[in-house]
């Protein structure tokens, strides 16, 4: 999912018509101080993170005056929760509170719908209330706007102390949380606590909300950057591997960096990268269990396309300090694995593999997977071996680690794609995301033979050279193809064929 912070919640609900806190968005003590005077009286500050109870961990504080509230800006400025640093501050006036509730909408995965919760005592501590905590039943269509839906709210409200006069104000709020949650296709928009204050307005105190990832590209009025929950800031390579997924989805890839630092005896960092999630799961545990701290978690599975797979492992071989690259997933998925390897090839010959690769590509056409990948990578710098199904993560894992400790501790130095002379003049057609070169210089007549042969009929004969023989709307999702003519080229010593994958913020200098 995707998260919102608190200031940005509010802002939604309060064009949908709930009001909010009168407050400003600050990063410095200057700002909170000029923010504090414009608000007047007492204002309360609030770190911007995506975490549960700030006020108990000191990200909310009171401030009486400008010049306290610029320094309390300065102590929310140095702290950090877990791995997020406070960047941005909430300054709003602080309110005068008779009342709290909790409300929320949010998805009842069981019942594949949505679910109103409504606690009438807001605040800190709703989880050791949660068996008090009302749950009811929202219609798809119609939220809260039904008759007998609002008597539902009612009856609760009812058992509360609050005047009867404000329960259609606080029915109106509901509604209003609803309908932004639906609007902007929200996991779950949490109000905690909506509050009654002395001047008897009904006010959303604090908001909590999260997108669902599949529903962020029909939002771009968000401006959320990755729909990831990770617990860390996304990094620059977080960022151009959550594009990659978005701009192809055929098969899934995900892609997380993990801890930098080797923990205790480590015998290094290295680069994951599994298929499928329980296998994956269980392959960082046998890689762990050898002693070495993965850079990064990656999965590549549902089928994925050869492009995926191979800007997949460009994005984990742009982490430095590898001393090698560990693939293994469950095993049994259903996808084809020679795309897979030759993805994986395509992307070691072109950074010229310096570190060892252990792959398992169990499943489907395992045995041509390990052929190519074997194959390919047997003129790397770094030794490359795969390994099928029959060949259980541990064992894989124990023989990773042979390998690494032959390589007497050399380490992975990024380094830019090798791209053939050829690419930027001469025959080309574009792909998905790519363009498709061929070397029509060095196409003799037997390479011409071999290229179309090899082309899974994409090619055909004009002139005595290799040329596109379908459209280019028939050849631009066929990169898996493409891919595999160009290692069945390199392995035939017949390197005439480079289809360009660049990756945006790998190869900007590259990208128009």
């Amino acid at each position: 999912v995707a998260r919102l912070h608190e200031y940005q919640g509010k802002a939604l609900l309060r064009a949908q018509g709930l009001a909010v806190p009168e407050g400003h968005v600050v990063s410095s003590a200057a700002e909170a101080r000029e923010a504090a005077r414009r608000l007047g009286g007492r204002v309360v500050l609030k770190a911007q993170v995506w975490v549960t109870g700030r006020a108990e961990k000191g990200g909310v504080l009171f401030a009486d005056s400008p010049d306290l509230a610029a320094a309390h800006a300065e102590k929310l400025l140095e702290l950090r929760f877990g791995s997020f640093a406070v960047t941005r501050i909430l300054v709003e006036r602080a309110l005068e509170i008779d009342a709290e509730l909790f409300v929320s909408l949010t998805i009842d995965d069981a019942a594949h719908a949505p679910v109103l919760l409504l606690d009438l005592h807001g605040g800190t501590g709703i989880e050791q209330r949660a068996a008090a905590v009302a749950r009811l039943p929202v219609d798809v269509e119609a939220g809260v706007d039904r008759e007998v839906d609002r008597e539902k709210v009612r009856r609760v409200l009812d058992a509360s102390p609050i005047g009867r006069d404000l329960h259609e104000g606080i029915i109106e709020a509901i509604e209003i949380v609803v309908k932004t949650a639906r609007r902007y296709e929200a996991r779950s928009l949490e109000v905690n606590p909506l509050v009654i204050t002395a001047d008897r307005r009904v006010v959303a105190a604090d908001c909590r909300l999260t997108i669902d990832d599949y529903a962020v590209f029909r939002h771009p009025e968000l401006e959320i950057e990755i729909a990831r929950e990770l617990d860390h800031p996304a990094t620059r390579l977080e960022r151009i591997a959550y594009q990659v997924e978005q701009a192809d989805h055929r098969g899934t890839f995900y892609f997380a960096q993990l801890s930098r630092e080797p923990a205790g005896s480590s015998a290094g960092l290295i680069g994951f990268h599994g298929a499928g999630g329980g296998g994956s799961m269980m392959s960082m545990d046998a890689v762990a269990a050898v002693g070495f701290a993965p850079a990064n978690y990656c999965d590549t599975s549902g089928n994925p396309s050869a492009a995926k797979v191979y800007r997949a492992a460009r994005i984990i071989l742009a982490q430095p300090g590898l001393v090698g690259y560990f693939g293994s997933g469950s095993g049994v998925a259903s996808q084809e694995q020679y795309h897979s390897a030759y993805g994986l090839a395509k992307a070691f010959r072109e950074l010229d593999l310096s570190i060892p690769a252990v792959i398992r590509l169990g499943g489907n056409s395992e045995d041509r997977a390990v052929r190519i990948l074997e194959d390919a990578g047997r003129d790397l710098p770094g030794r490359v071996e795969g390994y099928k199904k029959d060949n259980p993560p541990a064992l894989v894992a124990d023989r990773f680690a042979e390998l690494v400790a032959e390589a007497g501790g050399a380490t992975w130095s990024t380094r830019p794609r090798s791209v053939p002379g050829f690419v930027g003049a001469g025959y080309h057609f574009p792909i998905h995301d790519g363009t498709v070169w061929i070397d029509h210089d060095h196409c003799d007549p037997q390479t011409t033979r071999f290229v179309i042969e090899h082309g899974n009929g994409l090619l055909a004969e004009k002139d005595g050279l290799p040329v596109l023989a379908v459209s280019e709307a028939d050849v631009a999702s066929r990169d898996s193809d493409l891919v595999a003519l160009e290692v069945e080229c390199h392995l035939a010593n017949k390197p005439v064929v480079f289809v360009d994958l660049p990756i945006r913020g790998l190869d900007d200098d590259e990208v128009p």
